[in-house]
Formats: C-alpha cells, structure tokens, sequence
C-alpha cells in the first residue's frame, strides 16, 4: 500500500523549497507518500469509509450517488476517492497530484482493492483536462496548499459538465489551526522532553527519526499555505463561478483532543502503541465529534477546525 520510499528532504533542499512553493510541494508529498497511510491512520475499511462518506454527505447530500465520472486534485495516496468510491458515492475515479510519489501510491491502493483508476501528474491551477468532462470533483485537505485558490475553483469549475458538483473537505480554519497548532507544538515539545528521563527512555524514538520529524514539519511551514473563514472561502468559490455554495465546519472538541494524539503518535516508538491506543483515539474522536454536533448551534462556524464547502457548475 505504499508507494517507493523517497530519500528525506535534505537542508539544502528545504531551503531551496522556501523560495520555490511548487518545488516545496513536489519534495514534501513525495516524501511523505510512502508513510502518508501510516501517518495519518488511512485505511479502506469501514471506519475510514464511514469517515469518507460522512464528510461528503454533510455538505454535499447524498442525492445524485454514484457520480459517473470523478476527478480529484490533490489526491495524496487516494484516501477521499478510494474511500468514496467504496461507500457507492462515486464510479469512475480520476485522480491527480502535484507529487509523482502520491500518484504512484494512489494507483498502487486501487490495484490492491480490486479496481483501477487513472492517474496523473497535475497542478490543480491549470488542469489537463478538458472543458466538461466530469461529473464531480473533489479534494480533501488541498486548497490550503494551493496558491491561487480562486484559480483552482474556476479549473474545477471548468473541467465539470454543466449541473456538476465540487466537493472540497477537511480544509483548517483560521482560528480553528491556531488552536491545534498550538496544542500540537506543546504536545511534541513535553513528549519529546519528558521521553529524556531514563525511566522513560524506552519511550524516545531515535534522535535521527525526531531531527527528520522536525525538518518535516519545517517544510510542512512551507506547503501550508493557507487557513479559510468559511464566509470568505463561500464568496471566492462564488467569484470563481460556482452557484448554490455552501460550507459546513466540524472538529471543534474532536480537534482539540485529535491533534494532540496525532502529535504524540509521531513522538514516541511505534512499536509502543498498540490496537487498543488506535481504538481509544478513533472511539475518542467519535464521541467528541458528537457533542461537537450538538455545540455547532451554539459556537461560531469559525472556532470549529474543518470547513467543507461544495457548489455547482451552472454554464446555463
């Protein structure tokens, strides 16, 4: 499930990167395409098709299902559109990612559930695709990477047939990643400290594997380009073109505890956290999500982590 493992980002290659956001974009998800699964707990299975299905549901519906033909921009290694197309939200599947290793990786997680799907090589600012070719486009945790962004919804606009759909997921707020930031720094700062006691030092991964963490995160700086208000991000699609937009935000509580446990998975041996750890922290996202539900009434849309937004392509 991984594609062919990449040499780290050198120094010298990070701070090239911080002159060259493409180039920073190519060098961090090519290194991160062999571990991005691992990383971040992706599977395709019932929790993380739940997961797909859920998200897409809460701005988009579930009206129109299965979507003949599907493009995603910033694919990663396939997550949102292999998870989608086995929930039956989806049928055929296009994929595409500035990162030929995240490429890779995503036709290699297809092939090995059964099916295909194509893949390319792309910049989701000037799509290889054209005019009205899709029925759908979607994208999970991408825009924020992307430097133009009203640019990337008029291609998807674009590149959709008249009535189609974009769905864009799991993208940070602005107040919302600022809290888990901070959570997450505190988190890796007191982890990787309190590992230094040599009671704990069974606890510490190798020196080597936190210096490449800590230059991940560096260039990780430098391809998070941007954090969204959801009214903003609304009027930008609308700008671009789309018609009937419309966001939703989740993770407020879910966020503050999540970031948390994702930071301390990276800080401490693998080997030390078990199923029982992965259930606890999927259980804990569960519940939290739900109470996280019923404060949505009550807590501004702008506190919450996440913000979806979806519109559709009216060329009428």
């Amino acid at each position: 499930m991984s594609a062919t493992s990449k040499p780290a980002a050198s120094a010298e290659d990070i701070e090239a990167a911080w002159n060259d956001n493409k180039l920073a974009q190519v060098l961090y998800h090519d290194w991160e395409a062999s571990t991005y699964d691992e990383k971040w707990s992706i599977s395709y299975d019932e929790r993380c098709v739940d997961y797909a299905r859920d998200r897409f549901n809460a701005v988009a519906g579930s009206r129109g299902w299965p979507y003949g033909k599907s493009l995603e921009i910033g694919a990663g290694t396939g997550f949102f559109t292999l998870n989608l197309k086995l929930a039956g939200v989806l049928d055929e599947a296009h994929v595409t990612d500035l990162s030929p290793g995240m490429v890779e990786a995503a036709k290699k997680n297809a092939k090995t559930l059964g099916f295909a799907i194509e893949g390319r090589v792309a910049d989701a600012e000037k799509l290889p695709y054209d005019d009205d070719t899709f029925d759908l486009v979607i994208g999970h945790a991408v825009i924020h990477h992307i430097p133009d962004v009203e640019l990337a919804f008029r291609e998807m606009l674009r590149v959709l047939k008249p009535g189609g759909r974009f769905v864009i997921c799991g993208e940070p707020t602005r107040y919302g990643d600022i809290v888990a930031r901070r959570l997450s720094r505190f988190t890796w700062w007191a982890t990787t400290n309190v590992t230094k006691l040599p009671a704990l030092a069974n606890w510490r991964r190798p020196q080597s594997e936190l210096d490449e963490s800590s230059r991940a995160a560096a260039l990780e700086a430098v391809v998070d380009l941007h954090t969204f208000d959801p009214d903003t991000l609304a009027r930008m699609a609308t700008r671009a073109g789309a018609s009937k937009v419309r966001t939703v935000t989740e993770e407020l509580l879910a966020a503050w505890v999540g970031w948390p446990i994702r930071t301390f998975e990276a800080a401490v041996p693998e080997q030390k956290l078990g199923f029982g750890w992965r259930m606890f922290a999927y259980k804990s996202w569960l519940q939290l999500s739900k109470v996280d539900k019923a404060l949505s009434s009550v807590v501004p849309d702008e506190l919450y982590y996440n913000v979806s937004i979806t519109g559709v392509a009216d060329k009428q």
